[in-house]
């Protein structure tokens, strides 16, 4: 079984809905896989995900109501096959703390490697929305990458 680890920053906006999505793919598709979030900092630790990520999944029908705020560990560098940063400045403090063959959420869809931006910088809740159509869009190609044998 293949181990897909999504990290943001806090853990409380991006990584849980990328999660939230790839968990519901991987079971529509009967993919066999172990998928988890984390954050670079420890800001959040212990939290559910903010009041926003939870609603916009829900409007998509994905409860993530349930999952708490954990940050990055050094059993995740030898644990998890796939390692998917939200942005890049995420990707630096993955590979800072020891992590290698890290992937970028924009590397995947239509996004050209992209950030994806944090929208608990977001005055409104739309922002959650365009930041939830971008996640899926790359969360959805990833899978099918996994699923088709195309990443490494």
């Amino acid at each position: 079984m293949k181990k897909v680890l999504f990290v943001c920053l806090g853990n409380i906006c991006r990584s849980p809905l990328a999660q939230g999505i790839a968990q519901q793919l991987s079971q529509k598709t009967n993919l066999k896989l172990e998928i988890d979030s984390a954050g670079t900092s420890a800001w959040h630790i212990g939290e559910a995900p903010c009041d926003n990520s939870v609603k916009v999944a829900l409007d998509h029908h994905i409860d993530i109501s349930q999952q708490h705020s954990r940050t990055i560990t050094n059993e995740d560098i030898h644990k998890f096959d796939y390692v998917i940063a939200m942005d890049k400045k995420n990707k630096t403090d993955l590979e800072n703390f020891g992590f290698k063959n890290i992937y970028l959420l924009g590397d995947f869809g239509e996004y050209k490697g992209a950030d994806v931006p944090d929208p608990y910088f977001f005055d409104a809740f739309e922002g959650f929305e365009k930041v939830y159509s971008m996640i899926e869009l790359c969360v959805t190609d990833m899978i099918q990458k996994i699923e088709q044998g195309n990443l490494k």
